[in-house]
């Protein structure tokens, strides 16, 4: 998986970094240029910064080289990092003016300080999604990455989080897939009546607990007042739909979890192991991991596994089509000497058939239409792009929507719920803090 990095202390380090960049004093910094590939000299070179180093670098290896081939005349020069080395990596370059020509972004405030500070290129006229470019992706990748009706980013991997559930173990305990918050509560129970344990949960990283409270926060608090509340020039955090999701999340961990008060020491990659190894019924998960969360040959692939959303409380307030996801994204630095071939390469790394290859390669799926096949992934990680396609919208990951010190103050005081030193209202308290703080 991409160990979703924590993007507070990433957004935070990139804040400092970017001051002085695009303006000085009160200055507003200047409207990033926008894209034109009218005329794209295939000539001299491009350089790229990723965070897939390791296990995923081959993709955008094999990207590198099919380019220069079909462009004789260009050099990619690529670097790739792992996700503490590129948020490391991107503060220097920030802060020295140097940063590649495409570079990788999360979507939410952490792309929005580049957009604001006028070193992302305004991609509208190239990718929004009336264009030739723009109407082969899903649109709801290119909205993460669309501000003021400006476009910036290019969506690499579609990412949405799904419960993965275990078919056989469902089964045994006669617990049919729920359809609303309660339901899912119940069928905890019943799992553990036959002594199965309904779903593994770690928070060592703080993350996990995350994701759930983000896609709680889109089904209990209305759209229009979510978008003003992520913004601390607007925000209040008065709604009470906030509170009723850390509480639901509170009985999520008690009822469904073995590792209840003890989850902040549960190391995430090991619970998501126990699901593959068929120790537990449900996993909460991204589809980028479903690879590694039932392995082929493993016993949860053995037993069947398949996947639902995480169920919607009932006659909840908010939007319940709506979906917790973001795809991966790349900005192209508003400064680059060639910004159009910068802008024709990831045209290239995101055509319909290098979509495939992402997916063949490294299991990542595309916001490409259609790019997903038989042969290039499972059922299931089709099934997770087919529903995600029916989403109202994508809900940007809590900690990457927000500012660096309101995520902050949702990811200790989450733990802090889970450990049971802190309650709903304490949290909401340093949100709302946090949040004035920021104004």
């Amino acid at each position: 998986m991409k160990a979703l990095f924590k993007a507070v202390a990433a957004a935070g380090i990139v804040a400092v970094a970017l001051t002085g960049c695009g303006s000085s004093g009160t200055a507003q910094p200047a409207a990033a240029p926008a894209a034109d590939l009218s005329n794209v000299k295939y000539e001299g070179s491009v350089s790229v910064i990723t965070r897939y180093a390791g296990g995923n670098a081959a993709f955008f290896e094999k990207m590198a080289k099919d380019y220069e081939a079909a462009h004789p005349g260009v050099k990619v020069n690529l670097q790739q990092e792992s996700d503490q080395g590129y948020k490391d990596k991107i503060k220097t370059l920030t802060a020295s003016q140097s940063v590649p020509d495409v570079y990788f972004s999360w979507a939410g405030n952490y792309a929005e300080q580049f957009y604001d500070n006028g070193l992302a290129l305004d991609l509208t006229n190239v990718i929004a999604p009336q264009t030739e470019w723009g109407s082969t992706m899903a649109p709801q990748a290119l909205e993460a990455f669309t501000k003021d009706g400006k476009t910036y980013g290019v969506p690499l991997g579609l990412d949405a989080k799904y419960m993965l559930y275990n078919k056989k173990l469902f089964s045994q305990a006669g617990v049919k897939v729920p359809t609303d918050l309660d339901g899912l509560l119940a069928a905890c129970t019943a799992l553990k009546s036959k002594n199965i344990t309904p779903m593994s949960f770690g928070n060592k990283d703080g993350w996990p607990a995350i994701h759930y409270i983000t896609q709680l926060n889109s089904y209990n608090v209305p759209a229009g007042t979510l978008n003003k509340d992520y913004k601390p020039a607007t925000a209040s955090f008065e709604d009470p739909g906030y509170k009723q999701s850390l509480d639901q999340f509170a009985q999520i961990v008690d009822r469904c979890t073995t590792t209840g008060k003890t989850a902040n020491g549960a190391d995430y990659y090991s619970e998501r192991d126990a699901f593959g190894q068929g120790k537990a019924a449900m996993f909460y998960v991204e589809n980028l991991e479903f690879a590694a969360a039932a392995p082929k040959g493993s016993k949860a692939e053995a037993d069947g596994y398949d996947l639902f959303r995480l169920p919607a409380p009932a006659q909840a307030k908010g939007d319940t089509k709506a979906l917790t996801g973001a795809p991966d994204g790349f900005l192209i630095n508003s400064k680059a000497k060639n910004p159009a071939l910068a802008v024709d390469f990831m045209k290239f790394v995101t055509s319909k058939q290098n979509a495939e290859v992402l997916a063949s390669t490294i299991g990542f799926p595309s916001p490409v239409t259609g790019s997903l096949n038989e042969q290039n992934s499972t059922p299931q990680l089709r099934a997770s792009i087919e529903d995600l396609r029916k989403a109202s919208r994508l809900s940007v990951w809590l900690d990457t929507v927000t500012v660096p010190g309101v995520a902050e103050a949702y990811l200790s005081g989450v733990e802090g719920m889970i450990s049971g030193t802190k309650t709903s209202e304490d949290v909401m308290t340093a949100v709302k803090a946090a949040s004035d703080q920021a104004k």
